[in-house]
This record gives C-alpha cells, structure tokens and sequence, in this order.
C-alpha cells in the first residue's frame, strides 16, 4: 500500500475535524458568553532512513537527513477566552462580565460550575439562578417585596424594598478566574468545570486582583467573528480537496503500476 494514501488519510481527518470545529462555532455564534474552539494539530512520528550528521565516510557527515512524515493528527482543542461583544440589553438581572472571570452555579452533582452567561433569573425561593434554573453561588435571595435590583461594578446586590426608603444590601456576586481557563472542561448549557490541567479557581470581588467588573443590563456575546469562521472554513475545504488529490493521486500510480506489470 502506497503511505502516501494512509499520510493523505490523516489530513483528510484532521480537516474533517476542523470543520466540525468551524461548525460548532458557527452555531454558536449567538449563543450568550460562548468562546470560539481553535483545533491543535501536530505531525505524527517520522520514518527515519538516515539521519541527520550520519558518517558518510571517514571524513564526511551527512548536513541533511532523511525522515520521511506520517502525516497529521488532531492534539487537542483549545478554548479562547477573548471577550464577546457587550450587548446592551437593559434587563435588570443580565449581567456581563468586562474581563477575566467567570460566575460560579451550583448543578445538580452539587458540584460548581462556571458561566460566562449572565441571563440571572428569580426562582421559585427568590434565588437568583442563572438560566438553566442554577443557583449562583454565594447564594442570594430577593425578598418578595423587592421592586428594584440594583448590581454595582463591584458586584454588590441591593434591593429596594417596599415601604423602605433606602436599599437593602442582598449579597455579593463573586468571580472565579483560572490560572489556565483553557484547561476547563466544556460542559454545554453554558457551563464549564474545574480540571487539573485549568488549576483551582480563584474567587474574588470584581473589579479587583486582575478579575473583571460586572455590568448590570448587559450580556455578553460569544466570541465568534463568523468573517473569520468562513475564511477558516474555505481553507479547511481547500485543505481537504488536496489531501484528497493527493489520495487519487496515488491511486493512479498503484494502478499504472498494476497494468504495467502484467
């Protein structure tokens, strides 16, 4: 079997792998507080036949080597935490994070975790929850009779009460960064959770020690520029209609080879 077909084989996967990549992008490129995938390639282990500085003679090495490649495969993918766009929206419980950090919920394992997506809802109990119904961790509770919400830049949560002049503070919304964010596990529905490889979250107060500041009738975008996306895309094409020339290409040589010999 001729390795060109096998080393083709792998380039063809690997763009198939992008391209489901770019596709999940594209979908989610209105989806609230979604950072873009990029794939991470590397080239597979090489066929060495000489190598590099082998004795020729007694008095010559060789400058160059020959190391024949086995082709392409997918190492990973990575996540890109680049801000989205901030878009106004003017509901009193949507919340953008401008900058580093993430809100952290309660799921269902009982287990943390985190969101860039700031659409916050009232349940049942008065707890703020985030849109699959997740409680925010600290925990805060609007009173009933609560008629305004009020989220400062530093995340305080205060409440105008009925028959109460001043505002009452509720709680504090906190933000948990990652020495490597990139290491998260993407979970869907918006949440990502804590790994080894992304380290032990760092909780604090937005707007201090490198976290962002939250912004109170906003949310933010996904991270998607869809022009990007497409120009991506038309490569990844192109990439694979070569990788499968390359195969036809070396099927025709194993067929004249085949007719020759008879």
């Amino acid at each position: 079997m001729n390795p060109a077909m096998w080393i083709s084989k792998t380039g063809i996967q690997a763009q198939d792998a992008k391209l489901t990549a770019i596709a999940n992008n594209l979908a989610n490129a209105n989806t609230v507080g979604f950072k873009r995938d990029r794939m991470v390639f590397e080239d597979l282990f090489y066929q060495v036949e000489r190598q590099p500085g082998a004795k020729l003679d007694d008095n010559n090495l060789a400058p160059i080597g020959v190391q024949l490649g086995n082709g392409t495969r997918l190492l990973g993918t990575q996540k890109i935490f680049t801000g989205g766009n901030i878009m106004t929206t003017g509901q009193t419980l949507d919340v953008a994070i401008i900058g580093n950090g993430f809100l952290q919920v309660q799921m269902s394992d009982g287990e943390t975790g985190y969101t860039r997506a700031g659409q916050l809802e009232i349940n049942a109990e008065g707890r703020l929850v985030n849109a699959q119904g997740l409680p925010l961790v600290p925990e805060i509770t609007v009173p009933a009779n609560a008629t305004k919400i009020s989220i400062s830049e530093n995340g305080t949560v205060s409440a105008t009460v009925a028959g109460q002049g001043s505002q009452t503070e509720l709680g504090q919304l906190t933000l948990a960064n990652f020495v490597n964010p990139t290491g998260l596990m993407a979970l869907g529905d918006n949440l990502y959770k804590e790994t080894d490889a992304s380290g032990p979250a760092t909780v604090g107060v937005p707007g201090e020690d490198a976290l962002g500041k939250v912004k109170q009738g906003a949310l933010e975008g996904s991270n998607v520029q869809v022009v990007e996306e497409m120009v991506d895309m038309i490569s990844a094409q192109r990439t694979y209609e070569m990788n499968a020339k390359v195969l036809t290409a070396s099927d025709n040589m194993m067929q004249y080879l085949s007719q020759a010999v008879r």
